[in-house]
């Protein structure tokens, strides 16, 4: 009897591992080569972003729990060429200590050579290298570039909405990143408790400079 109590505990606790995945239904972005970015057209009308009117949002999850959190500090640059996205780019750079989670323990954690180790990887980076129209599941584009995390840069592409007026350009988008591709490996054993992969969601609100 003990021991089919521990067997049903088991496959309980290994269903919920399977179902608490932060990135189920969402594109899954592959990670390659980062490449060499095409120079800015000086034409474009430029709009800018930071954390006062936009959001950068992320989902993490261990074996038993998922955790929600954001970065606090960031900010970017659109420009944008004849109102027209795939004429245009898109930078951003972020505050990777401003990082803040739903437990305060783990925010600390994070900031740790364990993880994220802020102290020597400060900063995050995003520079686009191609804007196409149409997207996965609805989206009206897909957003590609060169995304900087923990010391190493991958490209990385993945759908996003995009909406354009006279004053702003806002772009929607929810994609999950492997942590892995980008050196993020807690030592030891405990790692296989932490899901791979990590859900981002952005919500940015650029406002037209000057």
């Amino acid at each position: 009897m003990k021991t089919q109590l521990l067997l049903g505990a088991s496959l309980v606790l290994a269903l919920a591992a399977c179902d608490n995945n932060p990135t189920k239904g969402k594109t899954q972005v592959t990670a390659s080569e980062a490449v060499v970015a095409s120079a800015t057209p000086s034409s474009g009308a430029k709009y800018t972003f930071s954390n006062t009117d936009s959001k950068i949002e992320w989902v993490g999850a261990k074996v038993t729990k998922k955790h929600d959190g954001s970065f606090n500090t960031f900010n970017g640059t659109v420009n944008l060429v004849d109102n027209n996205p795939e004429k245009s780019s898109v930078t951003a750079d972020i505050d990777i200590a401003s990082v803040k989670t739903d437990e305060e323990k783990l925010t600390g954690h994070l900031q740790t050579p364990d993880l994220l180790d802020t102290s020597k990887f400060p900063k995050a980076t995003f520079t686009s290298t191609s804007i196409k129209a149409g997207g996965e599941k609805g989206a009206t584009h897909t957003v590609t570039g060169n995304f900087g995390l923990h010391g190493v840069t991958k490209s990385i592409s993945f759908p996003a909405t995009i909406k354009t007026s006279a004053d702003a350009v806002d772009v929607d988008a929810e994609f999950g990143i492997n942590r892995k591709d980008f050196g993020i490996v807690y030592p030891g054993k405990p790692d296989d408790l932490i899901k791979d992969d990590v859900l981002l969601k952005l919500k940015i609100h650029a406002k037209k400079a000057g």
